[in-house]
């Protein structure tokens, strides 16, 4: 496949800056690959969509405060020049595997004070140990423990185009969230389902951001049915493709975890042919790295010792495009994505390439908002 084919025109001033308030009111476009007729809703409308036949699948991972700005200390060689970056993969308790920007003169061993969105008696330092790739290994240094100092100095992983379109919005400089405006997004930027783990993720499963807890359990009340699955979302999920054809991108690969519980449930709706329908990409990568026919799952009910994470953790690397065979997803929950990216070409997969466009082209005159922060499409 070509990728300038998941080109499309956009209009950039349709990039969300802020989430919808409340969640659910963001605007919902309907996509039946029946007829290919199109309603516009909001996402508080799910419930009159969905029904007792349908499973829900959502990413419940966490996403952690991975973005940081820092300063070379001038008393140790360095220049007191600012540095920013993101936190891509934990490696080991004070290890990560981190992208820096502006960072060509930082050499290893050097030490980056780290700089949070409030004044703070907390100290850390990012200790440069050395380059891996494109990316570098870096410790965390301070009196409190790694997670510590990361929740207090730690900013929220916004994607560089919702930033890049907030600094527009200032006259042109490149300003980013503080304060106040980052405690807003670290609240906004997660999902209410989100689970503790120690292997979190550096940016959002996007379309769960718009459920509420009344919506869940409005749904609950139709008879729809909810599992949960964690992928640990990397920053490449965003990263356009960059090689002329699609198959000869270089896929990121994500961890995946599905629990007991969650692969029985699965597999018995399947067996009683319910509709299974994906909250996100994620969801969907997720699920469609699962072997068909799916593992037989232990005696149903659990004991009590397997009710935790399950044994199922794996890898993925999955790339999803027009031919692809969907195995276990039937309906999708979707924001609008990136032209010429990874997340374009798995909706491509679902509804055709010439449906996507069409469809993307009535989101645009229609004014929905694009993105992680923006509305969402149902694709039933």
């Amino acid at each position: 496949m070509r990728t300038d084919d998941l080109d499309y025109p956009f209009d950039e001033s349709l990039v969300a800056k802020t989430p919808a308030e409340p969640r659910d009111s963001a605007r919902l476009l309907v996509y039946r690959r029946a007829t290919g007729e199109l309603d516009h809703r909001r996402v508080a409308d799910l419930p009159e969509e969905l029904d007792a036949r349908d499973m829900l699948v959502v990413n419940e991972t966490t996403v952690a405060p991975a973005r940081f700005k820092a300063i070379r200390s001038a008393s140790k060689g360095g220049d007191g020049a600012h540095i920013e970056g993101l936190l891509l993969e934990r490696r080991g308790p004070r290890t990560w595997l981190a992208l820096l920007k502006n960072a060509k003169r930082v050499k290893p061993g050097e030490g980056l004070r780290l700089v949070g969105p409030h004044p703070s008696s907390l100290t850390g330092t990012l200790r440069f140990i050395a380059r891996e790739g494109e990316g570098a290994i870096v410790e965390v240094e301070g009196g409190a423990s790694a997670d510590e100092v990361l929740a207090t100095l730690g900013w929220t992983p916004l994607p560089p185009y919702i930033l890049k379109a907030r600094s527009r919005a200032v006259g042109g400089q490149e300003v980013h969230p503080e304060g106040e405006e980052d405690d807003a997004d670290r609240r906004r930027y997660q999902t209410v389902f989100a689970a503790p783990t120690d292997a979190p993720s550096v940016a959002a499963p996007t379309a769960g951001l718009h459920f509420t807890d009344e919506l869940l359990g409005k749904l609950a009340s139709r008879g729809v049915e909810r599992i949960c699955v964690s992928l640990q979302v990397g920053a490449g999920t965003f990263k356009p493709v960059e090689t002329p054809r699609l198959e000869d991108h270089p896929m990121h690969t994500e961890r995946c975890v599905m629990s007991d519980r969650s692969l029985a449930a699965l597999r018995a709706a399947k067996q009683a042919k319910r509709r299974i329908v994906a909250v996100g990409t994620t969801s969907v990568r997720t699920l469609e790295s699962l072997p068909d026919p799916l593992p037989d799952p232990l005696p149903d009910p659990l004991p009590d010792s397997l009710l935790g994470k399950g044994p199922l953790v794996w890898d993925t690397n999955i790339l999803i495009a027009p031919g692809h065979r969907f195995r276990h997803v039937d309906a999708l929950l979707t924001n609008f994505h990136l032209p010429r990216s990874t997340l374009l070409a798995l909706v491509a997969a679902l509804i055709g390439l010439d449906e996507l466009k069409r469809v993307y082209a009535i989101a645009t005159a229609e004014r929905y908002r694009f993105y992680s922060y923006g509305d969402a499409m149902l694709i039933l």
